[in-house]
């Protein structure tokens, strides 16, 4: 006797926020993700590779596999999977990594990604749903939508010289060299079926032998967002969306492909490789020792733009790189060239960096009132804040904080040029912090300051602030 039952690739039950655990999914009638759930739960209990694999969803209906699969999950931003899948892949060879996709994510925002981990020939299986709509969002017209098919976005039908023409993603990514096996198939009779069940399970067992990049294309239907019942909408996927979207094998090189034959692990991170370019760098340091950091620094600067506020944090990083620390920067910034708000998050650390923003700095720079007023109250206590007084009329609470009151834009001037007060800053930070040597500094920035011509004038300005924290300390 053969007993049909659900999967053991899924939940037993399947939790939702928005209600309790039910056994049946949550799609809409006729929708076509229940059914395509089915074939991947199946494939990979099949397979036997249910505890190793992973499965990234964006945005969009196809969110909702974390509910459904009982295995590895991964949420990536809107059209970012294909990005999350090859890093997870990559950190994690022996994973099987699923990247699953609707139309409006992976062919609209999520182009650059789809077509690139494609051409890479990632070893990763992308099962893209194609429902010719934004189904989730409200029904607009995506870039698989039909020519003269309504939407809320297109009330009188997709035209071509105003919309463009409805993408074609498999034959697309079939015209790169890299991939290994694409596909599409459908969710309309029964026979559709089976050919996609079969479609997914090879996807899935060509990861499985490390034999690179598939693409299966699923062409479903979306009932609530087509405007139609689930019967109509089945007979016109067959009748009309096949027609623009014929069903077949577009490109099979895995019979080619030697077994295993992908290897793309990433190697662990060794400070010591990433900085070897800066090896042209180093120079003796008449015994002081770079590496002694004392303290991590999770800093925050902040001022207009055209202050130098990011280079500023690019010269620290390079500073903190060179000495063989973890870095990491961050900027934040207006559109404007010139006169909007910029800052910056910097990280120097003896340790691994688990996030780049800095919320809480221990050392804030403010180059203008506006981040004074709205940074200062996120320094910790103890911390350091160094505030460009030729700008900045407002002073921080010295009792919380350990104040550095610098004119650093009128130093600048009596140097040769506004431009340089943000390495005058960085003089400052260095002496006030006592991170780094003055010379070491120096010596990195002369290294990493493009003009020659102004080396001079910055190391002048950097040994102005440097100077004239000791001094006041």
């Amino acid at each position: 006797m053969k007993v049909f039952e659900k999967s053991s690739a899924f939940y037993q039950v399947f939790e939702r926020k928005s209600g309790p655990a039910k056994e049946a999914t949550h799609y809409c009638p006729g929708c076509g993700h229940g059914n395509i759930h089915k074939m991947i739960a199946e494939a990979m209990q099949e397979l036997g590779i249910t505890d190793r694999t992973v499965f990234v969803s964006p945005v969009g209906c196809s969110v909702f596999g974390y509910y459904y699969f009982d295995c590895g999950n991964f949420q990536a931003a809107h059209g970012r999977a294909a990005a999350v899948a090859t890093a997870i892949k990559r950190t994690n060879p022996d994973s099987i990594v699923i990247s699953y996709q609707g139309d409006g994510d992976l062919a609209a925002i999520g182009t650059a990604e789809t077509i690139h981990a494609a051409n890479r020939g990632e070893n990763i299986c992308v099962f893209f749903v194609n429902n010719a709509i934004y189904g989730m969002t409200g029904g607009q017209m995506a870039p698989t939508t039909m020519i003269g098919q309504r939407s809320t976005t297109t009330p009188q039908g997709r035209i071509t010289n105003t919309h463009g023409n409805p993408i074609k993603m498999a034959e697309m990514l079939a015209t790169l060299p890299a991939p290994t096996y694409i596909e599409r198939v459908a969710i309309g009779h029964s026979k559709h079926i089976m050919k996609a069940k079969k479609a997914i399970r090879k996807a899935l067992k060509i990861q499985a032998d490390g034999k690179g990049y598939s693409f299966v294309e699923i062409v479903s239907s979306c009932p609530t967002g087509w405007k139609m019942d689930p019967v109509m909408s089945r007979d016109w996927l067959v009748d009309d969306m096949l027609q623009q979207f014929p069903l077949g094998v577009l490109k099979d090189e895995s019979d080619n492909t030697d077994e295993g034959a992908w290897d793309r692990v990433c190697a662990d991170f060794v400070p010591e490789k990433v900085n070897a370019y800066l090896d042209r760098m180093k120079s003796p340091l008449d015994g002081n020792d770079p590496q002694s950091l004392g303290e991590n620094l999770q800093c925050k600067f902040a001022g207009f733009g055209g202050q130098g506020i990011l280079t500023l944090g690019l010269f620290l990083s390079q500073i903190g790189m060179r000495a063989g620390h973890h870095v990491s920067w961050i900027p934040a910034y207006g559109p404007e060239m010139r006169g909007g708000t910029a800052n910056c998050s910097v990280n120097v650390s003896v340790d691994r960096i688990g996030t780049p923003l800095v919320d809480h700095p221990n050392v804030l720079v403010v180059m203008n009132q506006p981040s004074l007023d709205l940074f200062e109250p996120d320094v910790v206590d103890g911390g350091v804040i160094i505030v460009d007084t030729t700008v900045v009329e407002g002073r921080p609470n010295s009792d919380r904080l350990k104040a550095v009151l610098i004119p650093a834009s009128e130093i600048a001037d009596e140097v040769g040029t506004p431009k340089v007060a943000n390495v005058v800053v960085l003089g400052a930070l260095c002496a006030a912090t006592c991170a780094f040597d003055a010379e070491f500094a120096m010596d990195t920035l002369k290294a990493v300051i493009k003009k020659r011509s102004l080396i001079d004038m910055n190391m002048t300005a950097f040994m102005r602030g440097y100077e004239f924290v000791k001094n006041e300390g």
